[in-house]
């Protein structure tokens, strides 16, 4: 799918229908969170290596078709060297 690693996963469901939930990745993390009464979920996918984010965001797309996408990117770590 996206090249990552899974190495466990987490979910909690809460009393208003809502999900927390993680998968550790040996490459990072896919995490959501979920406001079933604001129809809201935001998703981080946070990789490194040769993984494809934006693989896994395909697959979310078509397992919790969702009326609509905001993706936001962005570079964390290391980015440049600094002298």
């Amino acid at each position: 799918m996206a090249d990552a690693t899974v190495l466990g996963v987490h979910a909690h469901t809460f009393s208003s229908g809502g999900v927390s939930g993680i998968a550790v990745l040996a490459e990072s993390h896919i995490s959501i969170h979920t406001w079933p009464e604001r129809d809201f979920a935001a998703i981080d996918i946070f990789m490194c290596g040769e993984c494809k984010p934006y693989a896994a965001l395909s697959h979310l797309k078509i397992a919790l078709k969702p009326k609509e996408v905001i993706v936001a990117e962005h570079k964390r770590g290391l980015l440049t060297q600094r002298n």
